[in-house]
């Protein structure tokens, strides 16, 4: 805890984590308490210490659970008791975020803070919908308006006479319950019917969803895509620009839900790759990595590891296990000078590449069975495969067919990870698409389901099945699960690429 408190205004931005500033994520970094809203995205969350406290304020257009007065009385309250505190605000804390309300009770309370301004909804939200606010040939305006006040009561505090005719382009947050009447406010001070109009739901976010039309028949369009808050809406002739300079909604996998069932601390590599292309990824790790129950067979071979001809990593996870032991034992992969080095694909080459290691031999078709055939003449030699404790036998079983003395050893453990409830994750058409990266996460994800080959099909019913490779398909199949979609290359590029292809 730090000897004096501080309190961080940071704006999350509008959806997107990744639209948060840099200096916003150092503050979630150092936390011990965030209070956060609503529309903050949960995995920003994932950034803040282990220790820290998490207050929801989970404030909603029509309901605040937690009223604006206890809220700057918690973070007075916090500060004071030696806290750095971040409270978390979508968008910007400055606009319409109630920022000032909030940085005024701190002053007034002697409170130390900062202000880190966020990315703006206004702004990038019609940029991810192929909108610029502004554009040379169109409009050198813009105007930013909350939509939450009634165009129609009485003592507005908008202009609505100068708004409607006196800004190019006009962007109103969070007014999508107030549509109608907004919409007949500016025509009712002179503005053209047919001025374009975007509502759009869930800015920058794989869900995004974008209604166009003109001033005269937007709201009715709305009502008939069913379109719910949280939206922005966007009026004026930048508007047009949409169909030519659309990008976000236009990925190959925009609006897909894909479980990901890898091992968290690798399911990131795959959950980035498919947010580039639009998805939006679900992570349930089926599987986790634990260190073997008892070292001393891997010791004893690392201890000897100058006298082999070959050393054989069959993941990057066996790559990273040995890395680690080695150290501290006190050595280091100098070790690996002496004997031959093979991966099973890319992936472990590149991590064993990535600690100074070259690799001798990676077999063209990323299976065990391919190392065995390809390595050449092995007869007599000795061959050490630091591998998990559920390791095919293909491999060490093709070696001793061709003559090798293989050692196996346990270099790591998977065991199965509990994640959450699963069957409402899968419910209700909300998973679109699940991935297999190995026969573990088969295995694990069917018995968090039961493990019964009918109520495996009925619970994957719908959904796009992916695997990795044919080893990890024929445990699928086994399990009565079906599988759409085998990646031709056996890594976690070729697994997207192949459901790209199939979607």
């Amino acid at each position: 805890m730090s000897s004096k408190g501080i309190v961080y205004l940071v704006g999350a931005g509008p959806g997107d984590p990744g639209l948060i500033t840099v200096k916003g994520l150092a503050c979630l970094e150092k936390a011990e308490v965030v209070v956060c809203d609503r529309l903050v995205n949960e995995r920003l969350l994932e950034h803040v210490p282990s220790h820290c406290e998490i207050i929801d304020a989970g404030k909603t257009p029509q309901k605040h659970p937690v009223p604006q007065g206890e809220i700057n009385a918690l973070l007075v309250d916090r500060a004071r008791a030696g806290k750095v505190v971040v409270r978390l605000k979508g968008g910007d804390p400055f606009l319409f975020g109630r920022g000032g309300e909030e940085a005024e009770a701190l002053a007034e309370a002697g409170i130390s803070f900062e202000i880190v301004p966020g990315v703006t909804s206004a702004i990038a939200v019609p940029a991810y919908a192929g909108i610029p606010v502004t554009h040379r040939d169109l409009t050198s305006t813009f105007a930013v308006v909350t939509g939450h006040e009634d165009p129609t009561k009485d003592g507005s505090d908008i202009d609505w006479a100068k708004l409607a005719t006196g800004v190019g382009t006009l962007v109103f947050l969070m007014g999508i319950g107030n549509l109608p009447a907004i919409v007949a406010r500016l025509v009712e001070h002179g503005r053209d019917p047919q001025t374009p109009v975007a509502v759009i739901r869930w800015g920058t976010e794989p869900r995004q969803e974008t209604v166009t039309g003109t001033l005269a028949d937007i709201a009715q369009r709305v009502r008939e895509a069913g379109l719910q808050p949280p939206a922005v809406t966007v009026v004026g002739e930048v508007v047009r620009l949409r169909n030519k300079l659309r990008w976000f909604d236009t990925r190959p996998l925009f609006g897909k839900r894909v479980l990901v069932t890898r091992a968290r601390p690798q399911a990131s590599a795959l959950s980035q790759r498919l947010q580039e292309l639009g998805a939006e990824p679900v992570e349930f790790p089926t599987i986790a990595i634990a260190p073997p129950s008892d070292w001393s067979n891997l010791d004893q071979a690392l201890d000897k590891l100058a006298t082999y001809d070959w050393v054989i990593f069959t993941s990057a996870n066996g790559v990273e296990a040995v890395v680690e032991r080695l150290r501290a034992l006190g050595s280091d992969l100098r070790l690996l000078g002496g004997p031959h080095v093979a991966a099973i694909g890319p992936a472990t080459a590149q991590a064993l590449q990535g600690q100074g290691v070259r690799v001798d031999f990676v077999p063209s078709v990323y299976v065990a069975e391919e190392i065995a055939a390809g390595i050449g003449d092995v007869r007599g030699q000795r061959v050490l495969l630091p591998r998990a404790d559920k390791a095919r036998p293909a491999l060490a079983q093709g070696l001793r067919q061709k003559g090798a003395l293989v050692d196996e050893v346990v270099a790591y453990r998977t065991t199965a990870a509990s994640s959450g409830d699963l069957q409402a994750i899968l419910g209700n058409g909300k998973i679109d698409i699940v991935t297999f990266t190995s026969s573990s996460t088969v295995k694990n994800l069917a018995t968090a389901l039961g493990g019964r080959p009918q109520e495996l099909g009925q619970a994957l019913s719908g959904m796009l099945v992916a695997c990795i490779g044919p080893v990890t398909a024929s445990t699928a199949q086994e399990l009565g699960i079906r599988v759409d979609v085998v990646a031709r290359e056996h890594t976690i590029q070729g697994l997207v690429d192949a459901i790209v292809a199939a979607v």
